[in-house]
């Protein structure tokens, strides 16, 4: 079986790493030899001892009849997306990491190797290593999946696990992410949680069989945390993680990505530093988590070729995945009831009676610093949290934190 590597970076140099390195037990699993035929990249790899597969020409893959399998590891949607597109107009099989390209054309691509018989597979672009994709597809189909909530990036997460552990800035955290890699010189796509959104939308499209859009998913990043909040959480019993969540509930579907303040008992709440976990709430199999490495060469390059194995065995047969083109009509998140952590910059003398005027009833907490008020909101919906917020006139809001009581 012959395959095609589309990009040489960090996952594009693990995919044939595995092929290498496990070749005798991977040939055992797919029931036949499995072989890197080429490599695209536009760079020069002269030194490499793979030299010779190294191609630049993307029409010599689309056109070598012998190649059957496409691995396509270069990221963004173009050119990522043509590309797949037509090695599938081809009957060749794609299997790709590129949560970008799931998330903006998953059902459209689906659509095309059904037709052309051959496969779409994307183990890899949520979760890295993690198998997750596989089983909302097949394990738990007998299940209505009524929530499906995640942390999903490694890098918040480190951030996020240090500033509890540690006491430090998020800003300070995230310069040592960027030292040790975790974090890109522009960290824009983790820490403001657009990474996550994506990934949230491909495993809600997954658990409802329609396409969840990600333009439509309420998204928050973590700049905004302070250490104070951790400090906060911490006496109350909770920890704070960046979550992406679907929740189908009597009130509609509501789709989420933001900073979350979650006890200390829940299943999410210990999985700390750059891993990454999934928690799929089913009406018949209860609760069943995920966990593992989120990301990284080797963790994401096994799930890669793992899909590279589904596909050399089920060649010219289309393995069946529930994700249709007719979008999910999510509600508007300003109508999600939640409980708010709010911090107020001032005391307790200055402003309990305006809060109350404001809001209620509410949970008010031992101040950790004597220039502020914190408190927990009542369960309403978000709208009307805001509402409330915006009548404490000449008020300072100096945090808000949807909290999971």
């Amino acid at each position: 079986m012959k395959v095609a590597v589309l990009g040489y970076g960090t996952v594009g140099s693990g995919v044939v790493e595995v092929l290498l390195t496990n070749q005798a037990s991977i040939a055992k699993k797919a029931d036949m030899p499995i072989e890197v035929k080429y490599i695209l990249d536009i760079r020069d790899f002269k030194d490499s001892p793979l030299k010779d597969k190294f191609v630049k020409d993307m029409n010599i893959i689309l056109n070598d009849e012998e190649i059957k399998i496409v691995a396509e590891a270069m990221g963004g949607v173009e050119p990522a997306y043509s590309f797949v597109k037509e090695a599938l107009l081809k009957g060749k099989s794609v299997v790709t990491s590129n949560k970008e390209l799931v998330a903006a054309h998953g059902p459209e691509l689906l659509e095309v190797a059904k037709q052309n018989d051959c496969n779409f597979l994307f183990e890899a672009s949520v979760g890295g290593g993690i198998p997750i994709i596989r089983p909302l597809n097949s394990a738990l189909t007998a299940d209505e999946i009524y929530e499906i909530t995640g942390i999903l990036n490694g890098t918040t997460n480190f951030i996020l696990t240090k500033m509890k552990t540690e006491g430090r800035a998020f800003e300070d955290v995230l310069q040592e992410a960027q030292a040790l890699g975790y974090a890109e010189r522009n960290p824009e796509a983790d820490v403001e949680g657009h990474d996550a959104c994506r990934k949230i939308a491909i495993l809600a499209s997954l658990a409802l069989g329609e396409h969840v859009d990600y333009k439509d998913v309420y998204t928050q990043g973590i700049t905004k945390i302070q250490k104070e909040d951790m400090d906060y959480a911490a006496q109350l019993g909770y920890s704070i993680k960046l979550l992406g969540s679907c929740k189908n509930t009597p009130d509609g579907i509501y789709a989420s990505v933001q900073p979350t303040m979650i006890l200390n008992n829940h299943p999410l709440a210990t999985v700390d530093d750059v891993f990454n976990a999934v928690l799929v709430k089913g009406n018949m199999v209860g609760d069943v988590m995920f966990y593992g490495r989120g990301a990284g060469k080797l963790p994401t390059a096994s799930a890669m070729v793992a899909d590279i194995i589904d596909a050399a065995k089920h060649q010219s047969t289309n393995i069946m995945c529930f994700w249709s083109r007719e979008k999910v009509a999510l509600e508007a998140y300003e109508g999600c009831k939640v409980h708010y952590f709010v911090r107020l910059k001032g005391n307790a003398l200055t402003h309990e009676q305006v809060v109350q005027e404001a809001f209620g009833k509410v949970e008010c907490i031992a101040p950790l610093k004597a220039d502020e008020y914190a408190f927990i909101t009542e369960c309403a919906p978000i709208q009307e949290l805001e509402e409330k917020l915006s009548q404490l006139k000449d008020v300072e809001v100096i945090s808000k934190i949807y909290i999971e009581k």
